[in-house]
């Protein structure tokens, strides 16, 4: 009868904490321990209340398992592909920002733009051809419109935030919110072009961390299961109380399926209609 108890109980616990039928975790709930300790308790025979906690134990050692193997073919993908392309994107932006600030003069007064070919020594009107610039630009594609401080400019639109934008080019690639300031604009170029010692620096320090990760998951991939000798112990043990107690199969013994019941239940029906 507590077979029985037990049984539903599992079933109405899943639905109920929207498990799903299919169990990947643990196989025996709070709840539906209870009725099994009181079958234990009722059978008289105390090596089916140590089958009952053994069998908790080991699902939740699994488990375990299956979560440290999950993390290990993570950190096996990282090393083989994500760290090595990062360390190498990074080496990339550092050799590219390293060559922009090598060229790059320090310049304490405008020094002129060049826009649509048009050469503007005086900051006011480079920042009215500028404006100009983006007023007769309104598409997304990006579009050389000149030169300023040794970088190439190239102008675009973001239509769905309505701003220009202006990416500074290189050896790499700087982008500028533009606004409606003649010579707001000019500044906002100077800033990112100002700085490029920072990002070098930044870019610096990612590497650094980076490559420390991945000595970390170097050494973390060989970490072998720290509960596995406690799991095969245990599982060694559960299997032999499950040839004492004649037990193959869970489903089959230890638990009524849903199936059985039904039929016994149908059973019944038939014996009372008779």
């Amino acid at each position: 009868m507590y077979q029985l108890v037990e049984n539903k109980q599992k079933f109405i616990s899943q639905i109920m904490t929207s498990k799903s039928p299919v169990r990947s975790a643990e196989d025996i709930d709070e709840a539906s321990l209870n009725y099994a300790e009181i079958k234990a308790l009722a059978s008289g025979n105390p090596k089916i209340k140590e089958k009952m906690d053994l069998d908790i134990q080991v699902s939740k050692l699994k488990l375990a398992k299956a979560n440290y193997l999950s993390e290990r073919y993570d950190l096996e993908d990282k090393i083989i592909k994500y760290y090595p392309m990062k360390i190498a994107s990074i080496k990339e932006r550092i050799s590219n920002y390293q060559k922009d600030f090598e060229t790059t003069k320090d310049v304490e007064q405008f020094t002129g733009m060049k826009v649509h070919g048009k050469f503007y020594d005086e900051k006011e009107l480079a920042g009215n051809a500028l404006l100009l610039a983006c007023k007769n630009h309104k598409t997304t594609d990006s579009k050389s419109i000149g030169q300023y401080r040794d970088f190439e400019m190239l102008l675009s639109y973001d239509s769905f935030y309505n701003y220009h934008k202006i990416t500074l080019k290189k050896n790499a690639q700087y982008v500028v919110d533009l606004g409606d300031d003649v010579y707001g604009n000019i500044t906002r170029l100077d800033n990112q072009i100002n700085s490029i010692s920072k990002k070098l620096e930044t870019e610096k320090t990612l590497l650094v961390d980076i490559e420390h990760q991945f000595e970390n998951a170097k050494e973390e991939v060989n970490r072998p299961f720290e509960k596995e000798q406690e799991l095969q112990e245990k599982s060694s043990r559960l299997s032999e109380l499950n040839k004492e107690l004649d037990i193959g199969n869970k489903d089959n013994h230890a638990e009524v399926s849903l199936d059985d019941e039904t039929e016994e239940i149908e059973s019944r029906k038939n014996e009372i209609s008779r």
